[in-house]
């Protein structure tokens, strides 16, 4: 059907600090499958720099899904804190 839109993109579980995507890409959502007192703040880089933050620390609560339908320009670069283990969905 023409004018759909689907919601689907790869992944990557996340459990630390790290890189998600290391290109302009578009963020659908994060996943937390198990959070205890996990937060994750959101930046716009391909490296580690923390200068284009996207959205501020979040607490994420463990099975909850977090639509964050955001594109960035450089990529996607995750500060983890707490113990946290979430799916985050981009494409």
């Amino acid at each position: 059907m023409a004018g759909t839109n689907q919601n689907v993109g790869g992944y990557k579980l996340l459990t630390a600090t790290g890189n998600v995507c290391p290109f302009g890409t578009s963020l659908l959502g994060i996943f937390a499958s198990t959070s205890t007192v996990g937060t994750v703040t959101i930046y716009d880089s391909a490296t580690t720099t923390t200068t284009a933050k996207v959205i501020d620390t979040v607490t994420l609560v463990a099975g909850t899904w977090y639509p964050m339908p955001i594109s960035t320009t450089a990529g996607i670069y995750i500060v983890v804190t707490g113990t946290l283990s979430a799916t985050v969905v981009f494409a």
